[in-house]
């Protein structure tokens, strides 16, 4: 059986794990262990984090937590940032791989994604020496455009590999890689694609009602009126619930 047939239908992500200040909230060991058995007794047994999410931190908490577990139990997904490449020798996606498999205390990496384009193709050929080092079961791109995918996937077919997955942002509200073409190829290349943000960071949880944006609304008018100033101040809501309107107030003008 392979991995791709192995794979739950369901990823977690660990990004707000690595405490950067992205989700608002200070996530500690006592928070996140309860979550990650829960999913484990579950069988949502596929991780996936960066070495970006928090310079390490991510990975050093998903780490700890994986070594209570069986080496096949769990699924293992991280990735290779082109923008930290400087803080690694080279060959940087080696290094950088090499480094996030010891944090993770994992010997290989099941899936390995190069994050985003920059720099593509340089790095998409270095990941074949990497891959020709390690035995990463799946490669992936993460953030790519159609055009950048299929680049992706030449360079890897003439090393003899494949492209097997590819994560992009993709909700009800953002649907830019189904009109653009890349669900489409990614279904006719045998390729999976991963969904990264489909709540959109809260927004499409149903959490929050119209109401609720109504009063987030009236709040942020408040805040330049000087009449209601003091009082709009003094009011307290969820940073989720300010994104989501912020979402919202950008995908409108869209």
């Amino acid at each position: 059986m392979t991995l791709k047939d192995n794979l739950p239908k369901i990823a977690l992500g660990a990004w707000a794990w690595g405490n950067d200040g992205t989700f608002g909230n200070e996530h500690n060991i006592e928070d996140l262990k309860p979550i990650y058995d829960k999913s484990m007794e579950l069988d949502l047994n596929l991780w996936d984090t960066a070495y970006v999410y928090g310079m390490g931190k991510s990975e050093e908490v998903l780490g700890e937590f994986l070594r209570t577990s069986n080496r096949e139990d769990f699924v293992i997904s991280t990735k290779f940032t082109p923008q930290l490449a400087e803080m690694f020798e080279a060959n940087e996606v080696t290094s950088m791989y090499e480094n996030s498999a010891k944090i993770l205390g994992v010997e290989d990496i099941d899936i390995f994604w190069i994050h985003n384009p920059v720099g593509a193709p340089d790095w998409t050929k270095k990941l074949v020496e990497t891959a020709k080092e390690h035995d990463i079961k799946m490669i992936g791109v993460s953030n790519h455009n159609l055009a950048e995918i299929k680049e992706a996937n030449e360079i890897l077919k003439e090393a003899g590999l494949k492209l097997g997955a590819v994560q992009n942002h993709y909700s009800l509200l953002n649907r830019s890689s189904e009109d653009s073409g890349i669900l489409e190829y990614c279904k006719e290349n045998d390729i999976i694609f991963f969904s990264y943000m489909v709540l959109e960071q809260g927004a499409l949880s149903g959490k929050y009602d119209t109401k609720q944006f109504k009063q987030y609304s009236a709040y942020v008018n408040n805040m330049f009126d000087p009449e209601h100033k003091a009082e709009s101040e003094k009011t307290q809501f969820p940073k989720d619930l300010q994104k989501a309107y912020e979402l919202g107030e950008r995908l409108s003008g869209e």
